[in-house]
């Protein structure tokens, strides 16, 4: 049977075996500390911004969280972000041939990043659409 035991440095264990790593890391953090090298953090005395990943499932929040650390963008962020961006210059552009080819465009990935999402796709990013399709289905 397996005991906790609380080491000296308030730390709990099982059966006083530590990890050699955590060994380290607690001393290092500790000399760094005696050093005053934390005493002027950004942040400081401030409550920590604890970001939601609830969205992210759990198995993943690690991956995703070093990938955003690496500055890395998961694909359907990314095409999102591009989807935003054609919505606004969609918008401002006058109606012309180029303008024409950039709302397919914007179709395209609009409908793209519906897929990545694994829900039926929604009419609502696709208003356009919607009333064509709608008539089509009720005269069937």
């Amino acid at each position: 049977m397996k005991t906790a035991e609380l080491t000296p440095h308030g730390r709990f264990c099982e059966n006083r075996r530590m990890d050699v790593f955590a060994i380290i890391a607690e001393r290092k953090i500790r000399e760094a500390m005696e050093r005053g090298e934390f005493n002027n953090l950004a942040g400081r005395g401030k409550p920590l911004v604890m970001e939601d990943l609830s969205a992210v499932p759990e198995e993943l929040r690690m991956a995703y969280k070093v990938m955003k650390n690496a500055g890395c963008v998961p694909p359907e962020v990314e095409l999102s972000n591009e989807v935003a961006s054609l919505r606004r210059l969609v918008l401002e552009m006058e109606e012309s041939e180029e303008r024409m080819k950039k709302v397919r465009e914007l179709n395209f990935k609009l409908m793209k990043l519906e897929m990545t999402r694994k829900r039926p796709l929604s009419l609502d990013v696709l208003p356009e659409y919607q009333a064509k399709l709608l008539d089509r289905l009720g005269d069937g």
